[in-house]
């Protein structure tokens, strides 16, 4: 099966997934998979909690990026992969556990650094960049992780002003450049996402 690998990027809380489920309404689920980065951190089982409560996870080196490659080139050679499950509760992988993950026509890699490693960029027919206001994206960050990964606000701003925020500038932010197009989450993008679809049915249409 021939498939096409569409990143999409941006900093933390910046409404990359509700992108990409705007994207699967308008798509036939058939024919589409979600990778997400996130499951691609670390292996950290020999971490203590403490150790990983200290991880930055927003910097490059706290993802497996070689494993992520491998996996995306087979599901565009059409094979089939297991996709690590990371459970955020722990700070790690959680052991024998994966999703099976079957070739579709298209791939959509979904992460905060998706767009950062060169072999995974070449690998995308199309590239998107989620742009959104610090603030905002401070303040769904904070109402997902106390609600969705059981973390106290205490942590949260903590965890914001020594990594997310350094990171985001240093890591994140600078990988705007290698998109084709870049959505400002701060608004509605009807017309921008009407441009996305478009191009992704003449992938398909392709293929």
């Amino acid at each position: 099966m021939s498939s096409i690998l569409i990143i999409v990027a941006g900093g933390s809380a910046s409404g990359k997934t509700t992108v990409v489920s705007q994207m699967m309404q308008n798509l036939d689920p058939n024919e589409v998979g979600i990778i997400c980065e996130d499951n691609y951190y670390n292996d950290q089982s020999n971490l203590s909690m403490e150790e990983r409560m200290k991880t930055n996870y927003d910097h490059p080196n706290s993802f497996d990026t070689k494993l992520l490659y491998s996996q995306l080139k087979d599901l565009l050679q059409g094979k089939s992969i297991k996709e690590p499950v990371y459970d955020f509760k722990v700070h790690n992988r959680k052991e024998n556990e994966f999703i099976t993950v079957e070739p579709k026509k298209v791939i959509i890699l979904e992460g905060i650094l998706a767009l950062y490693d060169k072999k995974i960029r070449d690998l995308a027919n199309l590239k998107i960049y989620v742009e959104s206001d610090s603030d905002i994206r401070f303040i769904r960050r904070l109402e997902r992780d106390t609600v969705e990964r059981g973390r106290s606000i205490s942590f949260i701003i903590k965890q914001y002003l020594e990594t997310v925020k350094p990171s985001h500038e240093a890591y994140v932010n600078p990988t705007k450049r290698y998109a084709d197009i870049i959505i400002p989450n701060d608004v509605k993008h009807d017309v921008a996402l009407d441009v996305i679809l478009s191009k992704v049915k003449e992938y398909i249409r392709g293929i």
